[in-house]
């Protein structure tokens, strides 16, 4: 009986422990990204020039993924970016910018995120963009004009409908919305910090 009681209450501390991680990973993941001391802000409208995009075939909007495979935000991540692609890949041309201190191969990145798209290794698009965190959406109109700089979504996972801002930005550009306005959680950045991960 001491036996079986000494099992159960292990099983709680275990379970409590476990309950207790998820918790805080979810609290962590709610805090915004510290913003850079050296931050230059990039306003909506701005040209960005990214050399690597002129290969990309004709000329319509652009969907930068900045993506951290080290970044548990990021592969929380994968699956939303994924229906995305699905969704518009007829539409806008997309790219992934891997922003990680360790080397990567494109065809490493192609397989981590399971889509056969640009992968582009350039940090200095990050700062073009007004990136600092991953993972970031960045939709460029057909001129590479910013139009959208900020987060997939309000929830880690990426499955609430209402907050899926980047959804909501491809959705708005390609229906030639101008000046749509997004929420706080839309565009303050949430998620790891570059180029390492630390959240």
């Amino acid at each position: 009986m001491v036996k079986r009681g000494l099992v159960l209450l292990w099983l709680l501390v275990l379970l409590s422990a476990v309950g207790g991680l998820f918790w805080y990973n979810d609290w962590v993941y709610q805090l915004p990204t510290p913003v850079p001391e050296n931050y230059k802000p990039v306003k909506t409208g701005t040209v960005v020039t990214v050399n690597e995009l002129a290969a990309l075939p004709l000329k319509r909007p652009v969907l930068l993924h900045f993506f951290n495979p080290d970044c548990p935000c990021s592969r929380f991540n994968k699956a939303h970016f994924r229906s995305l692609v699905r969704q518009y890949g007829q539409q806008v041309n997309f790219a992934v910018v891997v922003m990680s201190a360790k080397p990567y191969s494109a065809q490493e990145i192609q397989e981590k995120l399971e889509l056969d798209i640009p992968v582009l290794f350039d940090p200095s698009i990050a700062r073009s963009c007004g990136v600092y965190s991953t993972p970031q959406a960045v939709l460029l109109d057909a001129q590479h004009r910013l139009y959208y700089r900020g987060n997939y979504n309000r929830t880690r996972y990426c499955t609430d409908e209402k907050t899926s801002y980047a959804k909501m930005a491809l959705a708005g550009l390609l229906q030639n919305e101008s000046g749509r306005v997004f929420d706080q959680f839309a565009l303050t950045s949430y998620g790891c910090t570059l180029p390492y991960c630390k959240k």
